[in-house]
């Protein structure tokens, strides 16, 4: 039994036996201030604390089938999600690199580590994304669902064009460049006003995503803050990748709270 349901039945049956809040909490060794917010539906207790509750209340339930319903387990692709924006984030940033030297004209690495560098950030971030793409289904955001497809759709014809590029005179990097930059913009720009649509959930973690993405988005959408994008670039990244981490471990508890956009 989920929020604000547990609270509603708790404060029914408290009533029903003719009891104040000040007389369950001695029952169950509690403080008054925890009973009024439980039965307010603003805290997800946990199950010992409803075992304690229940038991003061004379309500009788498996207590351990309970635990094991109510105990999500996380999606075994959250895992490789994390390992993904981990390697995304670390080849993104040898393939910026390379990429700038390559329009230069400068470039002192062999074509085959740009191809690979692009690669391993290409496939990292897809698999990134489907982390995302679940998150947003487990915490319901269709904003950030919708803006992480686009993203996931850009990212793959983009990294088809680039091999054709750069394994062929058909075209190269620079006829489009400024193109697939803004395009990504955009795409960040989407992205930031979905985490921006969990307002204050996940402590406000969604909020400073969402406004550092939107930042790096408009900048790279010009065209002429490419570079300066980089710095809330990165910033956004390694939140993404933490608050990620964060919510696996708040997907595995027992009785994790729900949040909504």
């Amino acid at each position: 039994m989920k929020q604000p349901e547990l609270g509603k039945k708790i404060s029914e049956m408290r009533k029903a036996k003719g009891l104040t809040q000040e007389e369950l909490v001695e029952m169950c060794n509690l403080n008054v201030r925890t009973i009024q917010r439980i039965e307010a539906g603003e805290v997800t207790p946990r199950s010992y604390t409803i075992k304690a509750l229940f038991e003061a209340l004379g309500i009788r339930e498996n207590y351990e089938t309970r635990e094991v319903e109510n105990k999500k387990s996380v999606p075994s692709i959250l895992y490789l999600a994390m390992a993904g924006g981990i390697l995304y984030f670390f080849a993104s940033i040898f393939e910026i690199a390379m990429e700038g030297e390559y329009l230069s004209g400068e470039y002192s690495i062999r074509l085959l580590g740009f191809i690979a560098a692009k690669s391993i950030s290409f496939f990292g971030y897809v698999v990134f994304g489907i982390g995302w793409l679940k998150i947003s289904n487990l915490f319901p955001n269709q904003l950030l669902k919708i803006s992480f497809w686009i993203m996931i759709v850009a990212s793959i014809i983009w990294y088809l064009a680039d091999m054709v590029a750069l394994n062929s005179s058909i075209f190269s990097l620079d006829d489009y460049y400024l193109v697939k930059v803004s395009s990504f913009g955009f795409c960040y720009v989407l992205i930031g006003f979905g985490f921006l649509a969990y307002k204050n959930a996940f402590s406000s973690m969604g909020m400073v995503i969402g406004g550092l993405t939107v930042v790096a988005g408009v900048l790279m959408f010009s065209g002429i803050g490419v570079f300066l994008a980089l710095i809330p670039w990165t910033l956004a990244e390694l939140l993404q990748i933490g608050l990620m981490v964060y919510l696996i471990q708040k997907i595995g508890r027992v009785n994790s709270p729900d949040f909504s956009v």
